[in-house]
């Protein structure tokens, strides 16, 4: 498997879960259970946060979670999705905030709750 670099662009990233899915892992899921799979990471990035952010509180079982790695098991899972389906993310990101730099250039500036 290729050697993790400290600083992993995204079109990296994508060749480094493929690598890793097509040697380790011997074979990508099917898109809906990637799908459901990122559901259940979303959900556990989700408990962390409702636990340290938010009111409530952590369970003796649960002190030992790392947001982090539940964030990196979302991107993990994000990433498996867009190889699989032929998402070049380097380029969806890109599309996507020049879309919405266009779409909120003065949007954001104006509302009166983020001042």
């Amino acid at each position: 498997m290729k050697k993790v670099v400290q600083n992993l662009s995204i079109k990296e990233a994508q060749q480094i879960v493929d690598q890793w899915i097509t040697t380790v892992g011997v074979r990508y899921y099917n898109e809906l259970t990637n799908m459901a799979i990122l559901t259940e990471e979303v959900g556990e990035v989700a408990r962390i946060m409702a636990r340290q952010y938010g009111e409530q509180s952590f369970k003796e079982s649960d002190k030992q979670v790392d947001l982090g790695d539940e964030l990196a098991d979302v991107l993990f899972v994000l990433i498996c999705i867009a190889n699989q389906t032929g998402i070049d993310l380097t380029t969806a990101l890109q599309k996507n905030l020049a879309k919405k730099t266009k779409r909120d250039a003065v949007r954001h500036a104006q509302n009166e709750k983020l001042k």
